[in-house]
């Protein structure tokens, strides 16, 4: 059916989404200092004022002191990462101009320097030799001296500088997981610019390569009742029912993928569409682009393969299937959840 009875659009009182989880910051990249290949032991030789820290990262998680989750829990504090002093760091896992290392380097926020270790690329270059015994002995100590969580609770009980931070050696810690071998020649690779390029071994010139980024748009749909889409990927729990999502392809543009993926999974043609924001989504290298569609029609076809289903719901609807729990709402950092809050009027 047609949804022709128009009277004013419900996208003419949105806003920009005011808040996303993972879009947050504090520190400054600094990015001219990183092609310094001894960056973190001049920072620590007092060239520049402020202390270093290193924060831990392997296998997608975060490291803590110890007992912080139950801390956070009980509401006692929130959550820091565990940060080794600069000077601590045995010299094995530190790059230098003939070895490289597995140090990320963050920036800087109040006087302060900030690496990420990253422990399974450390473990990595000390099995291929590039290390030492120090060294490897702290890499051994990181799993039982530390609470390792991920960024999903992470991000709900830390400061926004933390979590910047987080995000982006969380995020580069998987680009080198992922990437090992050079794309022209297949020859190993090597960290490059302190953990921001990688450096193809065999020849040089087929470098730099920098770190991957997957552009993905998710869409509120709403039709001319202000009713909004909810859809459930076939992979998901039977509860669980987020928005209109999907990876950009070559050769399209960002509202092109937005009508698209509403074509293919939905079955619905789009009108009006809008921009709400943009934040970084390392699981592993996405970069979620978050917009606000009117549809024009209310006719729903689901495609069976990626959508199983998918339904019209008013707000009085969506609160009501909550809070009898035959839906669930998209985690807590998802942009998912942010759109389908602003829709709402309230947190969830």
């Amino acid at each position: 059916m047609q949804d022709r009875q128009i009277y004013f659009s419900p996208l003419s009182l949105t806003r920009a989404l005011p808040f996303l989880p993972l879009a947050r910051g504090g520190a400054d990249y600094r990015t001219e200092l990183r092609t310094d290949p001894g960056l973190f032991r001049r920072l620590g030789e007092d060239d520049e004022p402020g202390d270093v820290h290193v924060m831990l990262v392997h296998d997608g998680r975060l490291a803590l002191p110890l007992h912080s989750q139950e801390r956070a829990r009980l509401g006692t504090a929130g959550l820091r990462p565990a940060s080794l002093p600069g000077e601590y760091l045995p010299g094995g896992l530190t790059p230098s101009q003939d070895r490289p290392g597995a140090l990320y380097f963050l920036g800087s926020a109040s006087d302060e320097h900030w690496f990420a270790l990253d422990v399974g690329l450390a473990r990595r270059l000390a099995d291929e030799g590039q290390g030492s015994q120090e060294g490897s002995t702290l890499l051994d100590k990181t799993a039982d001296r530390f609470d390792w969580v991920g960024l999903d609770l992470f991000a709900t009980k830390a400061s926004a500088r933390d979590v910047g931070m987080a995000t982006c050696a969380l995020a580069l810690s998987a680009w080198h997981g992922r990437q090992r071998h050079c794309p022209r020649c297949g020859a190993a690779t090597a960290p490059g610019q302190n953990g921001w390029t990688q450096e193809c071994v065999r020849e040089p010139r087929h470098g730099p390569f920098f770190p991957r980024i997957e552009p993905a748009v998710i869409t509120a749909i709403v039709d001319s009742r202000d009713r909004l889409l909810l859809e459930r990927n076939a992979a998901w729990e039977p509860t669980r029912y987020a928005v209109c999502a999907g990876f950009v392809e070559a050769g399209e543009n960002l509202e092109h993928a937005v009508r698209r993926e509403a074509r293919e999974e939905l079955g619905l043609p789009l009108g009006e569409v809008r921009y709400m924001g943009s934040q970084p989504w390392p699981f592993p290298a996405s970069l979620m682009m978050a917009f606000k569609a009117r549809a024009l029609d209310t006719d729903i076809h689901v495609d069976g393969v990626e959508t199983a289903d998918a339904r019209w719901m008013t707000r009085e609807e969506y609160t009501r299937a909550l809070d009898e729990g035959r839906m669930t709402p998209p985690g807590r950092i998802s942009v998912a959840r942010c759109l389908i809050e602003e829709w709402l009027g309230h947190g969830i």
